[in-house]
């Protein structure tokens, strides 16, 4: 039978903490369990990864501000690739060389900018 993990609170309503010395990355159960409550994000080579798509380059360009916004405000940057009508982002604690919750908090940040 397979574990699962069941994710406590919501993750937009919580805040990035500091990954430090002994800050171990998120098993596989913990990430598929984290993943239930981001719609459209997948783990892909470590990373968890999401391309939106928009209308035009301004929105495209509106929606990067937004997100390097929530970056600056959880100390917790993605990497993101951006395009005419497309920006991917992708999350990975880099000083752990894994996931973190900290991945997931913003992830979760980042969906609500486009949430009605």
């Amino acid at each position: 039978m397979e574990k699962t993990f069941k994710p406590q609170g919501e993750l937009t309503q919580k805040k990035c903490k500091p990954c430090e010395g002994g800050t171990k990355a998120l098993n596989l159960v913990m990430i598929k369990g984290y993943l239930t409550q981001l719609p459209g994000w997948e783990h892909v080579n470590g990373e968890i990864v999401k391309t939106f798509n928009f209308k035009d380059y301004h929105q495209t360009m509106a929606f990067v501000n937004a997100v390097a916004w929530i970056s600056h405000k959880e100390n917790h940057h993605p990497d993101m690739e951006v395009g005419y009508k497309t920006c991917k982002v992708r999350y990975v604690t880099h000083a752990i060389k894994g996931l973190s919750d900290n991945d997931f908090i913003c992830a979760a940040k980042v969906n609500a900018l486009l949430e009605p």
